[in-house]
């Protein structure tokens, strides 16, 4: 198991309705994200800075195939379409990334 965390922008105008389309995620979302091993997902938001903390547990043993089946999902695409402008991705995120990737330093077992 590998635990990974990821770091973005929300943008304040978008809080209310971001937190409420994640209240009740799209069931074929959810199913993708199980079927490429990804388990314990959450997001965190902290305000007044806006910004939001993603952790979760991928299970499986080839995350770069897992990862492009969750990117060619149409339903998933359809998700991201929604959510994507409400989004304010860190300038300093690596090339490639929406979500800038957090290194982790510390876990307690």
């Amino acid at each position: 198991m590998q635990r990974m965390a990821h770091i973005i922008g929300l943008k304040p105008e978008h809080q209310a309705e971001y937190i409420r389309l994640h209240a009740d995620v799209w069931p074929d979302v959810l199913e993708r994200l199980r079927a490429s091993n990804i388990t314990n997902y959450s997001i965190f938001l902290r305000e007044p800075e806006m910004l939001m903390f993603s952790y979760w547990e991928y299970t499986g043993s080839d995350f770069q195939a897992d990862n492009a089946a969750i990117a060619a999902d149409p339903v998933t695409r359809e998700w991201w379409a929604l959510c994507g402008p409400m989004q304010a991705p860190l300038q300093s995120r690596a090339e490639g990334e929406w979500w800038a990737s957090a290194r982790e330093v510390f876990h307690l077992p």
